[in-house]
């Protein structure tokens, strides 16, 4: 009551993820089309209030002022990701909920969990205890780029009971964002391999012999195409589909060396079986298998786009992740797509090309070049372009060991990303850089309340850097494919 009031209400003829906000001088009107509309609604109207609005505590004396007028928005896209790689670098749970209001504050609403991999398995299925016992933990961990010289010789690892995933499933729903669990398959798979050895190909090396590895790259040692590994794994998916309510589960399928399957008479043996021309078809029956078993139980396989060689399932969905083209491909296919281009939205690449930069990798992606990220290709038509169902910023954590590593790999870009997600801007050329620029000397301020270390524009800060630790920078501007 009285003056200074907020107000919420629901209207349905506005999108589900749509909100108007009225600003008069009685108080403030939030009228969202569904709970998520009012949820983003807020974060504008928080937005607004000023940068104390993003601390934990209101400070003492603070007024709060709003500038009079109506806002009407609503989302571009339906899927606005961030993947965050917590088996490269495990981030323990505090974390990941911290991430999860950095989401929110930006206004993206899906979290893609990469919970596996070669240098570690992150959460716990009780079925098989050993993925966790064994395969949650590395001897050591490589200190920059493969190529480096460098070791830090002591265990790294850490992993997420099933409890922490129903809090941190529970934690993302209040704040409307999804969390899609991956799972990767038939590569990126040593340290479910070391933890349970006849997972691998066990006719061609010695898998007892394995470990959790603890370098970066691509690990030649890959999952068995046998019935033991398929029963396996639909043990995983199991527990997994108890834990995620999300439409969508990521099974990887990306970056399979085939050598192991070449050299091993078992899967020439199963090749020979399905009637198979090759190993990369024997990849495809894997990912095939997981596709139906997935649909059949009411849920929507997404993985890489190598997942498109062979042929998947009507209700699959690719993650374009090596350009554009697979994008183009799975959307002409009539797939749904999430395009996250490693060459324009990988935040583990350099922001600069300064000396001063923290191991750096790969291309530099600046503020700027983020900021003018097409996600939905100019050749598609309108009809291909319905099925780009969003967008994504990826995360992947060999070179960031820790929170503020993270932060300043995903800060500011993020924001820059989060309006690409969000509106519908003009052509990537077109876009008015320079006043994204002078929004962004308030934003720092908001990251600043929210505790954030990001990258400052002038550079990083003296104990941001990594002097001495080798990178793996890369010069000239990214392929554009």
């Amino acid at each position: 009551g009285g003056g200074g009031a907020v107000r919420l209400s629901l209207d349905g003829a506005l999108a589900d993820e749509g909100y108007r906000l009225d600003i008069a001088p009685d108080g403030v009107r939030l009228t969202g089309g569904g709970p998520a509309g009012l949820f983003w609604g807020a974060q504008t109207l928080r937005q607004l209030l000023g940068p104390d609005a993003f601390r934990r505590a209101p400070l003492p004396g603070r007024r709060w002022r709003l500038p009079l007028g109506r806002i009407e928005d609503a989302p571009r896209f339906g899927w606005r990701g961030l993947m965050l790689d917590v088996s490269r670098h495990f981030m323990p749970k505090d974390g990941v909920l911290r991430q999860l209001d950095l989401m929110a504050a930006h206004k993206l609403n899906v979290l893609h969990f990469h919970l596996t991999d070669d240098q570690g398995w992150r959460i716990e299925i009780k079925r098989h205890p050993k993925l966790t016992g064994t395969g949650s933990w590395r001897s050591r961990t490589k200190f920059g780029h493969r190529a480096s010289p460098l070791w830090e010789d002591k265990p790294h690892g850490g992993y997420y009971t099933q409890e922490d995933i129903r809090e941190i499933v529970a934690y993302a729903a209040a704040r409307h964002i999804t969390v899609v669990p991956e799972i990767d398959v038939p590569g990126h798979s040593q340290a479910a391999i070391a933890a349970y050895p006849e997972l691998g190909n066990t006719d061609v090396i010695d898998t007892t012999a394995l470990s959790v590895w603890d370098t970066w790259g691509v690990s030649p040692n890959v999952l068995a195409p046998t019935e033991n590994t398929l029963r396996f794994y639909e043990g995983v998916f199991e527990e997994l589909l108890e834990l995620f309510p999300s439409e969508f589960v990521h099974i990887g399928g990306d970056e399979c060396p085939k050598d192991q399957w070449r050299a091993s008479a078992t899967a020439q043996a199963r090749m020979a079986e399905l009637g198979l021309a090759d190993e990369d078809e024997l990849q495809s029956w894997f990912i095939q298998h997981f596709d139906t078993w997935l649909a059949g139980r009411g849920r929507r396989l997404i993985g890489w786009d190598e997942i498109l060689e062979g042929g998947l399932a009507k209700g699959a969905a690719v993650s374009s992740w090596r350009g554009y083209a697979g994008g183009i491909a799975a959307a002409r296919a009539g797939h749904d797509v999430v395009m996250c281009p490693e060459q324009q939205v990988y935040l583990n690449f350099r922001e600069d090309d300064g000396e001063d930069e923290p191991v750096p990798i790969a291309f530099v992606r600046t503020l700027e070049d983020v900021y003018r990220f097409e996600p939905v290709p100019a050749e598609l038509t309108p009809e291909e372009s319905g099925h780009v169902i969003g967008t994504q910023a990826n995360l992947w954590t060999e070179v960031t060991e820790n929170q503020e590593r993270v932060d300043y790999q995903l800060f500011p870009r993020l924001a820059a990303f989060a309006e690409v997600a969000w509106s519908a801007l003009p052509a990537p050329a077109d876009r008015d850089y320079a006043a994204f620029e002078r929004r962004m000397a308030t934003h720092y301020r908001r990251l600043d309340a929210l505790g954030v270390a990001y990258r400052p524009p002038a550079g990083p800060r003296p104990w941001q850097r990594r002097p001495g630790v080798l990178g793996r920078p890369m010069d000239g501007p990214p392929p554009n494919k």
